[in-house]
C-alpha cells in the first residue's frame, strides 16, 4: 500500500498525508499511544509516548495534555500520583508558555482537588494580575474557591465543629473579588454567580457577629 493510501485514526502532526515510509511509522505510533490511553492501556501508551518523544516529527511539549495519564501510573498512592503530574505541570508552565493558560488551569485544578489550597492560591496571585490570565473566568473562579476554603475558621478536631473564631475577612474580601470579576468576563457562570451569593451572606453573618463597642 503506498503512503497516499494509508488511513489513520487521529489527526496529529499537520494532519498532511505522510510521504515516506518513517512518517508512516511516526502516525501509526501517534495512534497506537492515542487508542492506547482511551482504552486505558498506559503500558503500550508509555512504550508509544516513549518512542514518539524522540521523533523530530513530533513536537512534544505541544502533547502535555497526552502525558497526564502517563505519569505516576505505576505509583499505587494516589496522593504520589498526582504530585507527580503536579511537578509535571509546574516544569511545562515554565517551558511552554504558549499554552501558559490551559496548563495554569490544569495545575490549579489537581492543587485544589489534592487539597493543597494556599499553593493553588499562590500560584494564581502570582499570575493573576497580568495579561492573558486576568481576562481568564475559570482561573478567577479557582482563585475565588481557593480564598474561600482558606477563610473558614478552623474546625474543633474533638467534636467537628467550627470554633467561635470567625471567618477569615480579607481572605473573604479576595474571594468576592475573584467571583465579581469572573462573573463580569462571564455573566453566564452559574458557579461563579452562586459562590458570590454565598461570599455575600457570609460577610453580612461576620458582621453580625462581630461585637460592637
Amino acid at each position: 500500500m503506498s503512503s497516499a493510501d494509508q488511513r489513520f485514526l487521529f489527526a496529529s502532526l499537520d494532519s498532511k498525508q505522510p510521504t515516506t515510509a518513517r512518517k508512516v511509522h511516526v502516525r501509526r505510533l501517534f495512534d497506537i499511544l492515542q487508542l492506547s490511553v482511551q482504552r486505558n492501556d498506559i503500558a503500550r501508551a508509555r512504550r508509544a509516548w516513549a518512542i514518539l518523544v524522540r521523533c523530530k516529527e513530533i513536537h512534544w511539549k505541544t502533547m502535555w495534555t497526552t502525558a497526564i495519564p502517563l505519569i505516576g501510573e505505576d505509583v499505587v498512592d494516589e496522593e504520589e500520583n498526582n504530585e507527580q503530574r503536579i511537578k509535571f505541570l509546574t516544569t511545562m508552565r515554565r517551558q511552554y508558555a504558549d499554552d501558559g493558560e490551559a496548563i495554569l488551569k490544569e495545575l490549579v485544578l489537581r492543587l485544589i482537588k489534592s487539597g493543597m489550597y494556599r499553593r493553588a492560591l499562590d500560584e494564581l496571585d502570582l499570575y493573576l494580575p497580568s495579561l492573558p490570565y486576568q481576562d481568564n473566568p475559570v482561573l478567577h473562579v479557582y482563585a475565588g474557591l481557593a480564598a474561600l476554603y482558606l477563610a473558614q475558621p478552623p474546625a474543633d478536631l474533638t467534636n467537628g465543629e467550627d470554633t467561635n473564631k470567625q471567618w477569615d475577612p480579607s481572605l473573604l474580601r479576595d474571594a468576592q473579588t475573584h467571583f465579581e470579576r469572573a462573573k463580569a468576563l462571564d455573566p453566564a457562570n452559574a458557579v461563579a454567580a452562586a459562590f458570590l451569593e454565598q461570599v455575600r451572606t457570609l460577610h453580612t453573618i461576620t458582621a453580625l457577629r462581630i461585637p460592637h463597642r
